[in-house]
């Protein structure tokens, strides 16, 4: 008895229960949401959603969305899109904004751009608000050796056509930097580019640096001209200093070679002298012999002590006149 009493409240819990769960499980409040904005999607398409393990949240309202834009864009698409890991609610607005400016942006070019890891609605925007690039300081050296910094800022609109492939910004401020240092380098003083900073502009612009770029270059503006080292006089001076260098090396090296023969020169008579003392000490011993031998009588030997004697006695007056006439000449 007491069982049949709860029976009510037991249906009860197990209809609420059921229907939380078909709640959960199929959004019927998303599905009446777009009935009432007049998107025709079944129940079991949700359904098949859910099974598909799409979130119905992320197609159905980008889908709401771009039939009240007046787009005509496809359940299925947005689907494949999402599975495909893009960013569906991106890609819708991109396509709005697109629609809006009377760009022609097709959904599978869109999602192409979006897959790509571009932001297709940045591009979009950028399409119709051309972006401003600052590039830093560009160095470049005139004909004269003075060096030249410029500053430019380029204005680039997004190109959609070639947004998928297409080289990024880093590619056109080198190719800027690029045409820059050339102009400067190939002006005959730096004077020419301070008074005449749109000429680097104009060269530059001429050249046709948005080729392969996601970017059409608009325009290109210096903005600041400054002047910097003097590397001309800097390469001037370090080359002096490496000729003064490599000159006394040489000079060194000459030096070397002048004490290296001084010392040659110098061995030489040592060895001289060495050999004129040996010889000095062999005349006793052949005076010698000779006495004994009878070649040399003592009336001889007596004769050439005289004239050895006397040898020295004019050496020593003729040092002595020598140091007379040097001391007259100081007197």
């Amino acid at each position: 008895m007491e069982l049949q009493e709860f029976m009510p409240l037991i249906i009860i819990a197990v209809i609420l229960i059921a229907v939380a769960i078909l709640f959960t499980f199929i959004p019927v409040m998303l599905w009446i949401s777009a009935l009432a904005a007049g998107v025709k999607v079944g129940i079991f398409q949700l359904v098949g959603m859910r099974l598909r393990r799409v979130v119905p949240n992320r197609v159905i309202n980008p889908l709401i969305k771009a039939h009240k834009a007046g787009l005509n864009v496809k359940t299925n698409q947005l689907e494949s899109h999402y599975l495909a890991g893009g960013n569906v609610d991106r890609v819708v607005n991109a396509l709005i904004a697109a629609h809006r400016a009377n760009i022609e942006l097709p959904f599978e070019r869109g999602a192409a751009i979006d897959l790509a890891g571009r932001d297709v609605l940045e591009a979009v925007q950028m399409s119709v608000n051309p972006k401003v690039i600052e590039t830093p300081f560009i160095a470049g050296i005139a004909m004269d050796g003075i060096e030249v910094k410029a500053k430019a800022r380029i204005t680039v609109r997004a190109n959609i056509d070639r947004l998928v492939g297409g080289a990024g910004e880093e590619t056109v401020i080198a190719r800027v930097g690029e045409g820059v240092v050339s102009t400067i380098g190939s002006s005959e003083a730096h004077t020419q580019v301070l008074e005449n900073p749109d000429s680097i502009s104009h060269n530059v612009l001429n050249r046709g640096l948005d080729a392969g770029t996601a970017f059409e270059i608009l325009s290109i503006d210096i903005a600041d001209v400054d002047i910097g080292k003097n590397i001309g006089a800097i390469l001037q001076t370090d080359q002096a200093e490496a000729d003064k260098n490599i000159a006394q090396a040489k000079a060194e090296e000459r030096r070397a070679m002048a004490v290296a023969q001084e010392q040659e020169m110098l061995a030489r008579v040592q060895e001289m002298r060495a050999k004129v003392v040996e010889a000095e000490a062999d005349v006793p011993l052949a005076l010698a012999e000779a006495l004994r031998s009878g070649n040399l009588g003592v009336m001889d030997y007596m004769n050439y002590k005289n004239i050895d004697a006397d040898t020295d006695m004019r050496g020593s007056i003729g040092k002595l006149s020598e140091d007379n006439n040097e001391e007259n000449d100081h007197k």
